[in-house]
């Protein structure tokens, strides 16, 4: 039975900190390598944070994103590892780097930019054109970037009828109520529909006005869950991948050949890169099932809000924080959230009443 351990590591980088990203990105890899993993994922632009917005007008900003890459590459010697950062050719791209041993193997370039709600993607980056399939270990992974998964007739449906068993989708994905609900219901389509089992890490954090939740995913070829992150907090999640199994079902539905006729039919170009490995130790235990509860509403909610506030300051460098009290419901929610992001001794309450304030109010 042929086994792949993915490993998804679900970080919360600062924007523009390329050091402290790198440092955080380093140690990571040191504290995932006991999990014995074929492939450890970082999350989209986890070099440079996201959204970096007009960091990337700097020519210096984009230069040391690509010196950071070069300290996380020396330090992935003996491991494979996938990671967000920001190419550059004749223009950017937003980029994932897969890593062997101490070496780039291969750099994806996001093909599928969003335009649109808070994304402004085509602002700065050029999209890819190059669908590509990795192979390591006997088994065959395609690597896209958040919006390239979401995108039906996008590049992961060809990697699949194209032979990727498995498919890693890095990913800076922001929160909304029900967001994640919708990538669970999306992303299981995707992995049924096409035969493949979806590995889904998403970034973890506030910046600015957006919260990323992480809740990151892996799900089988049956669209069965079989591990999730936690919400709202940093988390490291593996799982086990029966891809022979993959490999079983498609030969009992036709729906997969259909998909290759038709893709050679279309002529759709795809590289494929053959990744030295070591043979899949055959003892080597399997993982237990990690399949983290969702908070529900409406804690998932209050969890935002106080991730947002604590990332806000914190990424600001703020210490402390002035609020300004009435007494009523709307400035109390906002104490607490506060208190529970920053810690109640790094919040004051400032009480400013007028001659029209009731002793009521002023109690509250």
């Amino acid at each position: 039975m042929r086994r792949f351990r993915i490993a998804l590591a679900q970080i919360n980088p600062t924007v523009g900190d390329l050091e402290g990203n790198s440092d955080l990105i380093i140690d990571t890899i040191k504290r995932a390598r006991p999990l014995d993993f074929d492939l450890l994922a970082f999350p989209e632009l986890a070099i440079t944070g996201y959204p970096p917005e007009d960091l990337l007008l700097k020519p210096q900003f984009i230069r040391r994103n690509l010196e950071a890459l070069d300290r996380i590459v020396e330090a992935s010697s003996g491991v494979n590892i996938v990671v967000g950062f920001v190419d550059r050719d004749s223009d950017l791209h937003n980029a994932a780097a897969v890593v062997t041993d101490g070496k780039i193997a291969g750099i994806y370039h996001k093909i599928h930019l969003p335009n649109y709600g808070v994304f402004d993607e085509n602002r700065y980056f050029s999209p890819g054109r190059e669908v590509q399939i990795y192979e390591i270990t006997g088994v065959k992974f395609g690597i896209s970037i958040c919006e390239d998964i979401w995108q039906e007739t996008g590049p992961t449906g060809i990697q699949a009828v194209s032979g990727a068993e498995v498919l890693v989708n890095i990913s800076a994905s922001p929160y909304h109520h029900g967001k994640g609900d919708y990538r669970l219901e999306i992303l299981g389509a995707r992995a049924k529909n096409n035969l493949v089992a979806v590995a889904y890490d998403n970034l973890d954090g506030g910046q600015d006005e957006l919260v990323f939740d992480g809740n990151s995913l892996i799900i089988d070829h049956r669209g069965q869950l079989l591990a999730r992150g936690r919400q709202f907090e940093e988390d490291l999640i593996a799982a086990d991948l029966e891809v022979e199994s993959v490999f079983r079902d498609r030969l009992h539905d036709p729906r997969w050949r259909n998909g290759a006729k038709l893709l050679e039919q279309r002529g759709e170009p795809v590289t494929r890169k053959v990744i030295p490995g070591r043979t899949m130790d055959g003892d080597r235990p399997q993982l237990p099932e990690v399949l983290t509860e969702s908070i529900g509403y409406p804690g998932e909610v209050y969890s935002a809000l106080v991730l947002g506030t604590r990332d806000y300051v914190r990424k600001n460098g703020f210490e402390r924080v002035v609020i300004g009290l009435s007494g009523g419901i709307d400035s109390s929610l906002v104490a607490a959230i506060a208190a529970d992001a920053l810690g109640s001794e790094n919040v004051t309450g400032v009480w400013m009443p007028s001659r029209y304030s009731s002793s009521d109010n002023m109690s509250d």
